[in-house]
């Protein structure tokens, strides 16, 4: 299993509504959350997924546990938590791209202890997968962080820092709490936009050098429509991205780290991702598969991945063109 450890948002999408009347808008509840998107794509794409949150008892609460249930996402081990769920208004640019509005003061998804997390996880599962806002938002991510501390052994552990600058605080805190998850995790992705956004007008090799020696085996940068490489230490490979017509760029950070995991588990190549051991033509097809997940998660509206046949028969059929 890939146990994935975070938040879930319900996101509010605007839509067009001639009963609203002037001045009103309507407004449609889609469940989402980095970490929740990231356990729905690994179940369409045919992993044994499991979501490790906490899920507000709310009716708002119900929608996103139906949502993950009906897509296949193993809930075992979230918790039943009294507060409200967390909640994003979404606003799309003229080329798809996402900006998000949060209501989350006092929501379910940060209110973390430690004896809420599961204990003693049995060897079947095999990657710990995190980030985003729960692995940085008080009180909750210290919590998450002796959890992965104690959790890891003989298991991979991945993070997508997926920055919400609005939601993290300054950024020297935000920058120090990525970085301690980064030293408990073998793989570590991340866009162009968080590294941007945290280190401020450094080079790239320069921020991947630093993950690296703070412990993480191997980095992914992700570039939108400029592709994405990965950086084991020494090594730089890079996959160009595929031409898809872009309904939005909700989820496709999300279905890329999904991809990665997938492909990697699948292909039995968790232990020499850990001991840095992934060769470039292994690197190169597994950056290859998860940009073919985020490319067909783009093609979509809403955080809406792929299955698991879908994005094998683009890979056999070579459809989509590259960038």
């Amino acid at each position: 299993m890939i146990l994935v450890c975070g938040e879930t948002v319900l996101d509010m999408h605007r839509r067009a509504s001639a009963a609203a009347g002037a001045g009103a808008a309507c407004f449609v509840a889609l469940p989402g959350g980095s970490p929740a998107n990231t356990a729905v794509a690994l179940a369409r794409l045919g992993a044994e997924s499991g979501l490790c949150a906490r899920l507000s008892s709310s009716p708002l609460g119900a929608l996103i546990r139906g949502h993950l249930s009906a897509n296949g996402v193993d809930l075992r081990h979230c918790v039943d938590a009294p507060e409200p769920a967390s909640l994003a208004f979404v606003d799309l640019d003229l080329a798809g791209a996402a900006s998000y509005s949060f209501y989350v003061e006092g929501a379910a998804d940060w209110q973390w202890r430690l004896e809420e997390l599961p204990a003693d996880l049995p060897d079947s599962v095999s990657v710990l997968h995190t980030g985003s806002i729960a692995s940085m938002r008080e009180p909750g991510r210290a919590a998450i962080l002796d959890w992965l501390r104690r959790e890891r052994r003989g298991r991979a552990v991945s993070f997508d820092p997926n920055v919400r600058p609005a939601l993290v605080g300054p950024r020297p805190d935000a920058r120090h709490a990525v970085e301690q998850v980064v030293s408990t995790s073998d793989l570590v992705k991340a866009s162009d936009e968080d590294v941007e956004w945290l280190y401020p007008a450094t080079p790239v090799a320069q921020v991947v050098a630093r993950w690296h020696e703070l412990g993480a085996a191997v980095v992914v940068v992700t570039s939108g429509a400029d592709g994405a490489s990965a950086f084991t230490r020494g090594t730089e490979v890079s996959c160009p991205a595929r031409e898809v017509a872009v309904a939005d760029t909700v989820g496709a950070g999300d279905a890329f780290a999904a991809g990665l995991l997938h492909h990697l588990t699948r292909e039995g190549l968790l232990d020499d991702l850990r001991a840095a051991r992934l060769d470039t033509d292994a690197l190169r097809t597994a950056l290859d598969y998860a940009g073919a997940v985020s490319a067909l998660t783009c093609s979509h509206a809403g955080a809406d991945p792929p299955t698991g046949a879908a994005v094998d028969a683009l890979l056999a059929a070579g459809d989509l063109p590259r960038g």
